[in-house]
């Protein structure tokens, strides 16, 4: 059996399932953002950041500033930095403009606030936020490999890239972020990272690891035979025969072509 040693965290805004998330030990971290927040219809950003640091008080968990201007980002991370011991802080590695969050990482950093370096997508963004952060604070770097695997570069050597790219910080964590399935997990693995974060749905499938096979195989039949029964499907005889009768037709009319 393959076997699973990096750090898994939950990825979602859904109260319910983080809690669900929680009470399983090998979940060890929860990351949210504002996306999927609005997705879950979150409508009050503090009320439910509290509620949940209230059900999970002993692990990290992520919150995100949502402002645009550097002065506002950096008063937001403080005040979300204030909700609890165990708050990661996001902050995106640009703004919407483009413009690269350096001076605020920097700041909050040396504050001891601990980050959680987010969208980030290039070899390069990485060195540049590695030497923004204080060595002795703990981050996390966010890299989006899912993202960079849509685009068609395999994410594996640039996640050891990126890797690499961090020896200068050693408090800081890599974390595979927006993975696509299960085996993600090996992947960021074999890359050297620290972290994966994922969505409910691709951690529900880690009882799978190290399934045998054939008996996957069996079972995939048998679903297959549960639900087309269960559909009441049919094939009529008689009709079954004059489709027949015509599939020879079109197959000799084929052959005279």
């Amino acid at each position: 059996m393959s076997k699973i040693f990096i750090k898994l965290f939950a990825d979602g805004a859904d109260l319910g399932e983080m809690i669900s998330m929680y009470r399983d030990p090998r979940i060890v971290g929860f990351t949210t953002n504002p996306t999927l927040m609005r997705q879950a219809g979150v409508a009050d950003y503090e009320k439910f950041a509290r509620k949940v640091l209230a059900a999970i008080p002993d692990r990290p968990v992520s919150f995100e500033v949502f402002a645009d201007d550097f002065s506002e980002m950096a008063r937001q991370a403080r005040v979300i930095a204030g909700w609890g011991p165990n708050v990661n802080v996001k902050i995106p590695v640009v703004n919407t403009k483009g413009e690269f969050t350096g001076p605020i990482l920097s700041a909050l950093s040396s504050e001891g606030v601990t980050l959680n370096v987010t969208a980030i997508m290039t070899v390069e963004q990485v060195r540049d936020v590695a030497a923004a952060l204080a060595p002795e604070t703990p981050a996390i770097i966010s890299v989006f490999a899912g993202r960079i695997a849509d685009t068609g570069v395999d994410p594996v050597p640039h996640m050891k890239a990126c890797r690499a790219a961090l020896a200068s910080r050693p408090r800081a964590e890599l974390l595979w972020a927006s993975p696509r399935e299960l085996l993600n997990v090996f992947h960021a693995q074999e890359a050297g990272c620290h972290i994966i974060t994922a969505t409910p749905g691709i951690l529900s499938k880690l009882e799978l690891v190290g399934k045998d096979l054939t008996q996957f195989s069996l079972e995939t039949v048998q679903m297959f035979y549960r639900d087309a029964t269960a559909s009441g499907f049919e094939i009529d005889v008689a009709q079954r025969q004059s489709t027949a009768d015509v599939g020879g037709v079109n197959n000799i009319r084929e052959d005279v072509r």
